[in-house]
C-alpha cells in the first residue's frame, strides 16, 4: 500500500465542485415538484405518490452505477466521469421539458402522466451525475482528510441548493411573471430549470477539465489491494451485503428515519406555510403561488444554514456526537414549524434544520468510507444510497395515510418529520466508527 499524501484544499475543492451545479438542478426538483403537480391539479393527500418516483430511480440507478464504474477505465475520462457526464447531459435536456408538462394544451390527466415521464427521466440521470462525486471523495482522499473533503462537498452541494431553491424568487423580482393560466406551471419556475440546466453542464464540463482519476494500478496500490488478483473476488450485490461491515447496516438505521423526515419536509412544505403563514389552500391562488416562491427561500436558509453547519462539523472531536447534536437540532426545526405563522420568523425554524442536513450529507460517507477498502467502493456506496431510497419510498408510499391521520393539516407533516429526526438522533448511538 502507497502512502496516502494529504490533498490540497483546491484539489479536494474540485472533486466537488461540479456537485454545486447537480445540487441546483436537485434544489429546483425538490422546491417544485409538489408545486407543479399541485398547479397541474394533484390533490394534496396524493401528492406523496409523486415521490415515490425520485428514490425508486436512485435506487435503481445508483447501485448500477457504482458497480458499472467500478470495472470501468477509459483513458482522458477515467472511471467515474464517464457516468458523471452523461448523467448530467440527460438531466439537461429534461429540465427544460418538464416544468413545461402544462405548456403543451395536453389535458390534464396526460399533463400529469407527462410530468410522471419527466420526473422518473430527470432523477434517473441527476442519480447518474450525483453518484460520481461522492465515489471521487472515496477514491482519493485519505482517511484524515475524509471528513473534510466531504464537509467541503456538503458545502458545495448546499450552495447549489441555495441557488436552486432562490431562482424562482429571484426571477419573480426582477419581473419574470410568477403566475400563469389554470395548470400551467409560472415562468419564473420555467426559466429557473432553464437557468439550472445550464449551470449543470458548465460545471460538469469544468468537472471534467480540473479532475484527473488513477488509473487501476495506481487506484490499487492506493488502497493497498492487488489490481488483478489470482482468484476473482465475488463481487455480486448479495454478496457484497452480506460482508458490509456492520457500520453499514447502522449508519442507514439512521439513514432511514433522518431521510423520512425531509421525505416529508420536501413534499408538504409548499402546502404547510401556504395554509399556516398565509391562510390558503387552493393551489390555483396567487398567494398560493406567492407561498410557493417564499418555501425556496426558506430552504436557501435551510443551506445556508446547512454551508455554516458544515464547517462546524469537523470542529467536533467525536463524529457521532457531531450527528446526533445535529440531528436533534434538525428535530426542534420541524416541530417548531408548528407554532410560528409569521414568515420571516421561519427563518429561525430553517436554519435548525439546516444542521441536520449538513450532517445527513457529510457524516454517513465519512463514517462508511473509512470502514471500506478501495475495491468495490463504488458499489458499496451505491447500496449504501438504499438506505436514503428506501426510506423515502417508505415516506411517500404511507404519506396520505399518515396525513389522514394527523388531520389531513399538512403541517403536522412537518411534526412527523421532526420526530422522526429524533429517532434517528437515538439510533446514532448504535454506530461504531473506525478511528482514522
Amino acid at each position: 500500500m502507497t502512502n496516502k499524501p494529504d490533498l490540497s484544499f483546491w484539489k479536494i475543492w474540485n472533486l466537488s465542485f461540479g456537485f454545486f451545479g447537480v445540487q441546483i438542478a436537485y434544489a429546483l426538483q425538490s422546491a417544485n415538484i409538489s408545486r407543479i403537480f399541485s398547479t397541474l391539479g394533484a390533490d394534496p393527500h396524493n401528492l406523496s405518490y409523486f415521490w415515490i418516483l425520485p428514490p425508486l430511480m436512485g435506487l435503481i440507478v445508483q447501485p448500477i452505477v457504482g458497480s458499472l464504474s467500478d470495472k470501468t477505465w477509459i483513458p482522458r475520462l477515467g472511471r467515474r466521469i464517464p457516468y458523471l457526464f452523461v448523467g448530467a447531459l440527460v438531466a439537461v435536456i429534461v429540465m427544460c421539458l418538464l416544468p413545461n408538462a402544462g405548456s403543451f394544451g395536453m389535458a390534464v390527466s396526460a399533463a400529469m402522466i407527462f410530468g410522471l415521464v419527466a420526473l422518473m427521466l430527470l432523477d434517473t440521470s441527476i442519480n447518474m451525475a450525483m453518484q460520481p462525486f461522492k465515489m471521487l471523495v472515496g477514491d482519493v482522499v485519505n482517511e484524515k482528510q475524509k471528513t473534510f473533503a466531504y464537509s467541503i462537498q456538503s458545502f458545495l452541494v448546499n450552495a447549489g441548493s441555495v441557488l436552486g431553491f432562490l431562482f424562482p424568487f429571484i426571477l419573480t423580482w426582477i419581473g419574470i411573471s410568477n403566475i400563469a393560466a389554470e395548470g400551467v406551471i409560472p415562468d419564473s419556475v420555467i426559466y429557473s430549470f432553464y437557468g439550472g440546466a445550464a449551470i449543470l453542464i458548465l460545471c460538469v464540463f469544468y468537472t471534467m477539465w480540473k479532475v484527473k482519476e488513477m488509473p487501476p494500478q495506481e487506484y490499487a496500490s492506493f488502497h493497498g489491494f492487488d489490481a488483478n488478483p489470482p482468484v476473482k473476488e465475488k463481487s455480486d450485490f448479495i454478496t457484497l451485503l452480506k460482508n458490509a461491515p456492520k457500520v453499514f447496516w447502522t449508519v442507514g438505521l439512521v439513514q432511514f428515519f433522518s431521510w423520512i423526515a425531509f421525505m416529508y419536509m420536501w413534499t408538504y412544505t409548499n402546502g404547510a406555510i401556504a395554509a399556516n403563514v398565509w391562510g390558503v389552500t387552493d393551489a390555483k391562488s396567487a398567494e398560493y403561488q406567492i407561498a410557493g416562491n417564499w418555501v425556496g427561500v426558506l430552504f436557501a436558509v435551510q443551506g445556508l444554514a446547512s454551508v455554516i453547519w458544515a464547517l462546524v462539523i469537523p470542529r467536533f472531536k467525536n463524529k457521532t456526537t457531531a450527528y446526533i447534536i445535529s440531528l436533534l437540532l434538525g428535530a426542534a426545526g420541524f416541530i417548531s414549524t408548528l407554532f410560528v405563522h409569521n414568515q420571516y420568523l421561519l427563518f429561525g425554524s430553517y436554519i435548525l434544520i439546516g444542521c441536520a442536513w449538513a450532517a445527513m450529507l457529510a457524516l454517513p460517507f465519512t463514517i462508511l468510507t473509512n470502514a471500506l477498502s478501495g475495491r468495490n467502493i463504488g458499489a458499496y456506496l451505491g447500496l449504501f444510497n438504499g438506505t436514503i431510497c428506501i426510506p423515502q419510498i417508505a415516506a411517500a408510499a404511507l404519506g396520505g395515510v399518515l396525513l389522514s391521520l394527523v388531520g389531513g393539516h399538512q403541517i403536522n407533516m412537518l411534526v412527523v418529520a421532526g420526530v422522526s429526526l429524533i429517532l434517528g438522533a437515538v439510533a446514532v448511538i448504535w454506530v461504531k466508527e473506525k478511528q482514522s
